[in-house]
């Protein structure tokens, strides 16, 4: 499978999507360059997520690798990103090429780092790695697959589980205008954990929680008034992230406060009175003179 990314991560194909050797070779050939800026935290978090699920080829039964080939810095947080892959067994293989960040290479990487780091200084170097890098990957695969064949709980599970790592039916209650409550079924399969990520559908920073995979709700609060927002539920295996569950709703707008009267008028004064509005800390009062001809 193949993605390209700069400022936002683009799947080029599938793990599924082809079969042979001359296939692969074939779109690579046709592959276009995509320019831009570097938010390779964006571009792990982008592969987990839509690379790495069963829908896109991803087998529970096999070993998951991701090579990372960079020519410059992170302008975001790809640690914390690829941390969370690392995490979920998946090995990550750093290469930079001209302006790469050795130390970030180095952080990003699986250990050991004499085998997951390299380093170039411009890209027809990168011929002279895919010897070594070959039998590295190679053998990587043979000793992960053979600790983890001895105890293997994989080996009668079917290939196509995609239906059955989903979680369904999200529910969304309890809405105010700075929280919600959200409750979903649990996929046929528990998972290991849940990443909940939830954003402004206009555009906001996404935040995430992650929850252990018996716990099948959570009270988001904070939120702000009046605002629609994209929630997803992600199922996290020792191997593999499950489908994602999505849903939609909008935080309720601020009350208002009602009822204004007028009373006690005099030449300069007037006294003003409402029924108060729920959670109102303060309330701002203006007042102007109404326009020739405008009722008093």
């Amino acid at each position: 499978g193949l993605s390209q990314y700069s400022s936002d991560p683009r799947t080029e194909w599938d793990l599924n999507t082809y079969s042979t050797r001359d296939q692969v070779l074939e779109a690579l050939r046709n592959l276009r360059y995509k320019g831009g800026n570097t938010f390779t935290g964006l571009a792990l978090t982008h592969v987990l997520e839509q690379n790495l699920k069963p829908d896109a080829g991803a087998r529970l039964e096999a070993e998951k690798l991701v090579i990372l080939l960079t020519d410059g810095k992170s302008q975001d947080d790809a640690n914390l990103a690829a941390q969370t892959l690392k995490n979920l067994g998946i090995e990550i293989f750093a290469i930079g090429v001209k302006n790469a960040d050795e130390a970030e290479l180095k952080q990003v990487a699986s250990e050991p780092l004499e085998l997951t780091v390299y380093n170039v200084l411009d890209f027809p170097l990168l011929s002279s790695l895919v010897g070594r890098l070959t039998q590295v990957l190679c053998s990587r695969i043979k000793e992960k697959s053979n600790k983890e064949n001895a105890g293997s709980t994989f080996k009668d599970i079917p290939v196509n589980m995609g239906p059955q790592l989903r979680p369904t039916d999200l529910k969304i209650s309890a809405v105010t205008s700075k929280s919600m409550h959200l409750t979903w079924s649990p996929p046929l399969r528990p998972p290991k954990k849940y990443r909940l990520v939830y954003y402004p559908s206009k555009g906001g920073i996404p935040k995430e929680v992650v929850l252990d995979g018996a716990v099948s709700s959570l009270q988001l609060s904070n939120l702000t008034s009046h605002t629609e927002y994209l929630v997803s539920v992600f199922p996290i295996y020792d191997t593999v992230v499950g489908d994602e569950l999505r849903g939609v709703t909008s935080t309720l707008p601020l009350s208002s406060p009602r009822s204004l009267r007028v009373s006690e008028l005099s030449h300069n004064s007037i006294r003003l009175s409402w029924k108060a509005a729920q959670g109102a800390t303060q309330y701002l009062v203006l007042c102007s003179a109404a326009p020739d001809g405008a009722e008093d």
